[in-house]
């Protein structure tokens, strides 16, 4: 019982990243763009701790699930981050499967795929601009899909945060580490 609750901590403390991640667009459309590459930074702990009291198969199915049944029910699930987010938890559970569940190495290269998520669920400005826009003006303040445009148009600067995100996830995961060694 005290591992579930645990487990059910950690898929509560991974949504609440998920959130904070999205409700930083309210401040600029660049941050809710690419913010995905700081949240490994918050993710690294839950992923860590949910690794190592599941040693087997499901730490990140168990977190990306958690995400994606509630995001189907809140009608926030497209095609794009569906897809997205299987592949990517179907990836971070390849690996540790492939470097041995058990062991640290696994855990620390599985959490690099798993760390790219949150993308999945931004995708769709990529994938459905226009829809993304039509959203926006219903959805945000006024000129709100103004700021977008240029963001979007910015493939390159989405490229960067994508791979940048792989040295945070690496960084994050090695003080995940360190903090929970204490």
């Amino acid at each position: 019982m005290k591992t579930v609750f645990k487990l059910l901590l950690m898929a509560i403390a991974y949504l609440a990243i998920f959130i904070l991640g999205a409700a930083s667009g309210a401040i600029h459309p660049a941050c809710y763009a690419y913010i995905g590459a700081l949240l490994p930074l918050l993710s690294a702990f839950v992923y860590l701790t949910t690794a190592i009291t599941i040693r087997g198969f499901g730490a990140a199915t168990l977190l990306n699930g958690f995400i994606l049944v509630l995001f189907l029910i809140a009608g926030e699930a497209d095609t794009t981050f569906i897809i997205g987010i299987v592949a990517l938890t179907a990836l971070a559970e390849i690996i540790r499967y492939c470097c041995k569940y058990d062991t640290l190495k696994g855990i620390r290269w599985s959490f690099v795929p798993f760390a790219l998520s949150f993308f999945a669920y931004t995708l769709h400005w990529w994938t459905d601009t226009e829809g993304s826009l039509a959203a926006a003006v219903e959805e945000m303040r006024p000129g709100y899909d103004s700021l977008m445009k240029p963001i979007i148009d910015n493939v390159p600067m989405l490229v960067v945060a994508i791979l940048l995100t792989i040295p945070v996830a690496i960084l994050a995961m090695r003080l995940a580490e360190r903090a929970l060694k204490k």
